[in-house]
């Protein structure tokens, strides 16, 4: 039985927010007056996020989450159905990377990076979309894709695929339910300023930081909030005619 919650709350169920874009996000929808239920692959690792998010008043839900597993999907699902009863807005933000010349590419690495970023990705879409649509209420679902889908990179094949995998379904699902009042968008970061393990190699790499600097027409980084603004944006009542699309937030790096 879903506990009480404070009226007119909204619920934003927001993956991979034990830190970078997912935790900006969480703190970013917190501020705009949503409770949230969170995800990590080991709940613990959201610690630091819920301690931030319990400042701000809001009511928090750590969950274990494997996006490979349907049956974890499917309990994060009933989880936070059970916890608040609802979901407003879906943020996929979990995902795997992959840095591997294409000749290289081993099929269990592909395979791993199809499950999380692609199939995983659409079948917890899919578990809240069936809830919106039971509810007959409007909602969100707002992907974390990549610059990756949209501009071709060395050694970056196989992410950059699942990653246009999530923007196509971006566009597939806005069409089939726009007409249940669910917007469905995504967000395209380009070169970002984040712990993420998958920069541990290039970000402490000078002379690939300089160059890649040099193709951002913008010379910086994007930071995580940054990005968790253009999320919110989209989680808000001003983006209530936007669907379909991705918002590309890259410091003109698509652009030059």
């Amino acid at each position: 039985m879903a506990q009480e919650q404070q009226v007119g709350r909204k619920v934003a169920l927001v993956t991979g927010a034990s830190y970078g874009v997912g935790a900006a996000t969480a703190l970013a929808l917190a501020r705009d007056g949503f409770d949230l239920a969170l995800t990590a692959t080991h709940a613990q690792n959201l610690a630091a996020t819920l301690a931030e998010l319990a400042k701000l008043g809001c009511q928090a839900l750590a969950l274990d989450l494997d996006l490979r597993s349907q049956a974890s999907i499917e309990s994060v699902a009933a989880k936070t159905f059970e916890r608040f009863g609802r979901i407003d807005v879906l943020v996929n933000n979990a995902g795997a990377n992959l840095r591997r010349k294409a000749v290289d590419v081993m099929p269990d690495e592909w395979n791993e990076l199809i499950a999380i970023n692609v199939t995983g990705t659409f079948f917890l879409t899919q578990q809240v979309g069936r809830h919106l649509l039971a509810r007959q209420a409007p909602g969100r679902i707002i992907t974390v894709t990549s610059t990756a889908a949209l501009i071709g990179q060395s050694e970056r094949s196989a992410y950059g695929i699942s990653k246009a995998a999530l923007a196509q379904m971006t566009r597939m699902l806005a069409i089939e339910w726009a007409e249940h009042g669910i917007t469905v968008n995504a967000v395209a970061p380009g070169r970002l300023d984040t712990p993420s393990p998958s920069r541990a190699g290039t970000g402490s790499n000078k002379a690939y930081m300089e160059a890649m600097l040099k193709r951002i027409p913008i010379h910086r980084l994007a930071t995580v909030e940054e990005i968790a603004g253009a999320i919110a944006f989209l989680a808000g009542p001003a983006a209530g005619a936007i669907t379909g699309q991705t918002i590309v937030v890259d410091g003109g790096l698509t652009s030059a």
